[in-house]
C-alpha cells in the first residue's frame, strides 16, 4: 500500500466506522464513513488517497489532494510552530509538515512555496521539502527531439521561465519561445528542443507543426464565425497585431491561413479572412 499516493483497493468489510480496505496482499486501511457512498459495497473497487492521520494511522480518503509523493507543487503555508511549517494539501483536517531543516527559506503563514512531496522512510511519514534541487536531475533525461513533457513554472528570469519537467528534471522555456506571459505555479504542457549535456532542458511551448497548424486553423475560423464570417486580419496585418490576436507568430498564422485556404474553408485577401461556409 503506497502512503502519499493513490492505491485501488478492494472493500472487504464494513464497521461502525467506516469500510475497511485491502491491498492484494491483505493490507487494511480505514474509509472513514463520512466518504463512503450507498455504492460502496464490500468486493467493489475503490481508487482512494491514502495517509497517516494526526495519530499516525493509515487512512483512506476520497478527496483529492493538491499533490501526491513525488510530485512538486505551489502549497499555502497554513501554520507555523517550533516544528515547522504546515501546508495546505487540500485534505480535510491533514496538513503537511516542512520541517525547518527542508526549508530553503524561512516560511510564513500564508506565503505560498514550491514544495517538493516525499516519503521520509525514517519516520513513515509524508513530508514536504523546498530544497528543489535535491529531488530534481538525479535520472539521466532520456527525451528525443520534439517529446511532450508536463512542466510547473518554477519562476520568471530575465531569459525565460524556469521549470521542472515531468516532476523529474529542470527545464526552460525560453521568452523567444513564448508569444503570451506564463504564470509562476502554472502546468504547462511543452516540447523537448534540447537536451544539454548538465541534463537541462530546453523547452518550447510550440507542438508538433501539423498539429500546431490545425489547431491555430481551427481559432482562425471559430474567430472569423463570431465576427459574422470575416476576420480583418490577413497576410499584410502587423506581426504585433497577428500576435495579439491568437499569440502566435506571422510565419505560424500563415501556415493556418493556407490550410484554411487548401482546405476549401476560407477566401483570403491581404488584410482579411472570409469564410466560404
Amino acid at each position: 500500500m503506497k502512503l502519499g499516493q493513490y492505491n485501488e483497493l478492494r472493500v472487504t468489510r464494513d464497521s461502525d466506522y467506516g469500510l475497511y480496505l485491502a491491498d492484494t496482499e491483505g493490507n487494511e486501511v480505514l474509509l472513514p464513513r463520512r466518504y463512503v457512498s450507498d455504492d460502496m459495497q464490500p468486493g467493489s473497487e475503490l481508487r482512494v488517497f491514502v495517509y497517516r492521520d494526526s495519530e499516525d494511522r493509515p487512512v483512506a480518503t476520497t478527496e483529492i489532494p493538491y499533490a501526491t509523493v513525488g510530485q512538486f507543487a505551489f502549497l499555502e503555508v497554513s501554520d507555523v510552530n517550533s516544528t515547522g511549517a504546515f501546508l495546505d494539501w487540500g485534505l480535510t483536517g491533514k496538513q503537511l509538515l516542512v520541517p525547518f531543516s527542508e526549508q530553503r527559506v524561512r516560511m510564513a503563514r500564508g506565503g505560498i512555496y514550491p514544495v517538493y512531496i516525499y516519503l521520509d522512510h525514517a519516520t513513515g511519514r509524508v513530508v514536504a521539502s523546498g530544497k528543489l534541487d535535491r529531488f530534481t536531475g538525479n535520472v539521466p533525461p532520456a527525451y528525443r527531439a520534439r517529446q511532450r513533457v508536463e512542466c510547473l513554472v518554477l519562476e520568471h528570469t530575465p531569459i525565460g521561465y524556469r521549470t521542472i519537467v515531468d516532476n523529474l528534471h529542470r527545464g526552460m522555456i525560453y521568452s523567444s519561445e513564448t508569444y503570451t506571459p506564463l504564470e509562476v505555479g502554472q502546468t504547462v504542457t511543452a516540447y523537448v528542443k534540447h537536451v544539454r549535456p548538465d541534463g537541462k532542458i530546453d523547452l518550447t511551448l510550440a507542438g508538433p507543426q501539423a498539429d500546431r497548424t490545425a489547431a491555430l486553423a481551427a481559432r482562425i475560423a471559430e474567430a472569423a464565425r463570431a465576427a459574422g464570417g470575416r476576420l480583418a486580419l490577413g497576410d499584410a496585418s502587423s506581426p504585433e497585431e497577428i500576435r495579439l490576436a491568437f499569440s502566435c507568430s506571422k510565419k505560424d498564422f500563415k501556415r493556418a491561413l493556407g490550410h484554411l485556404y487548401k482546405e476549401g474553408t476560407a477566401t483570403l485577401g491581404p488584410d482579411s479572412v472570409t469564410l466560404t461556409r
